[in-house]
């Protein structure tokens, strides 16, 4: 069968500090529709790429198993959805709408299927299954873990890691005081409407005016500030917080995390999701008031969402319907087309980003 052109997104080499344009590059190929005779591999067309801070810790070279480095040359792997353009797969048909590991790409052979799911739904956004509704895998969770450990540790599932961080890691009570930091991120916008419908005091940090409006009049944040205008967190936390933080759903760490251990309410608890404000340090920045948890007997526990995937099914039928129903509602930013997707990605770390940021490469 004739090849057709493959515009693909390049990693160029490993970075250290902010990446930059310079640090990927867009190039052309060319592919073929149809999977080798005899393989089990899929074909598809890519719609939805999905970019994470997961991302730039790939870029970076490192010996560490729990990182899968970028290979420079190769093109860039993440999450998307797509179309089965051609299968030869027993599970897979040509026309199925699916979500999982794919490349940067218009269309990409995908052999590892491990991690390629059918979408169930399209009564939602075909969208939303690279953020609020993302699920892996389609076979034996032990086998696929075992098999692809460094790229599963990295994934990111923003509908679920805000569950399983929420509910299971910080044990949330009605009328708790709940702060979240890049509230208005991927993750932290669902985990302030998760706090809300509970009823809880919710708090969301972001950086600029438009994102922290967006908290209190979209995501129905009881209050919300900007932490660049900010020069003494301590002061500003204990000003939204006069009585102190149950729960503190961190997405940042560093300065924002120290400011917090000392506003912090015996007995409070601490998601430490993720900490964007490092990613891109070459040296990292200390935390030095850790004695509070100590003190005032705070739990703080990391997480990665493979070992909660077992709840999908519970959360799937928690949000769902509050979707459908307007109580639960979603941001994204989408830029279109392949060419914009190095600057979507580069635009995480600098916060240009407002909501999950997704990459249309096509519509179905």
């Amino acid at each position: 069968m004739a090849e057709v052109s493959n515009k693909q997104v390049i990693f160029k080499d490993y970075i250290s500090g902010f990446p930059t344009d310079a640090d990927m590059y867009i190039t052309t190929s060319t592919i073929s529709l149809k999977v080798p005779e005899g393989s089990k591999a899929v074909l598809v067309k890519n719609l939805y790429l999905s970019c994470d801070p997961y991302m730039r810790p790939r870029m970076t070279y490192t010996t560490d198993s729990y990182v899968d480095s970028f290979k420079p040359g190769s093109v860039i792997e993440g999450y998307g959805v797509a179309k089965v353009l051609d299968s030869g797969h027993p599970n897979f048909s040509k026309g199925d709408l699916v979500w999982g590991f794919t490349s940067w790409e218009e269309y990409s052979l995908i052999t590892s299927t491990e991690m390629l799911i059918k979408i169930p739904t399209t009564d939602v956004p075909l969208s939303y299954y690279t953020g609020i509704l993302g699920k892996l895998f389609s076979s034996d969770l032990g086998s696929v873990i075992y098999r692809l450990q460094p790229k599963m540790r990295a994934m990111e599932m923003p509908g679920l890691t805000a569950y399983a961080g929420f509910y299971e890691i910080c044990t949330p009570k009605k009328g708790e005081y709940v702060y979240v930091s890049a509230a208005s991120g991927a993750v932290g916008q669902l985990v302030g409407q998760f706090a809300k419908l509970l009823g809880c005091y919710v708090v969301g940090s972001a950086g600029s005016k438009e994102k922290v409006d967006l908290l209190k009049n979209k995501f129905g944040f009881d209050e919300a500030f900007n932490y660049k205008e900010e020069t003494d967190l301590v002061a500003c936390l204990k000003r939204y917080f006069p009585e102190g933080i149950d729960i503190y759903f961190d997405n940042v760490g560093g300065k924002m995390l120290d400011a917090v251990l000392l506003n912090m309410r015996v007995h409070g608890r601490i998601a430490a999701c993720g900490m964007i404000s490092q990613y891109n340090l070459d040296k990292l920045e200390g935390v030095c008031n850790l004695i509070n948890i100590i003190i005032k007997q705070v739990r703080m526990q990391g997480f990665v969402i493979t070992s909660y995937y077992h709840l999908y099914p519970k959360y799937l039928e928690m949000v769902l319907p509050h979707i459908k129903e307007g109580k639960i509602v979603y941001v994204e930013d989408t830029v279109e087309g392949l060419e914009s997707a190095p600057q979507a990605l580069i635009g995480l770390f600098s916060g240009r980003n407002v909501g999950k940021q997704v990459v249309v490469v096509a519509r179905e």
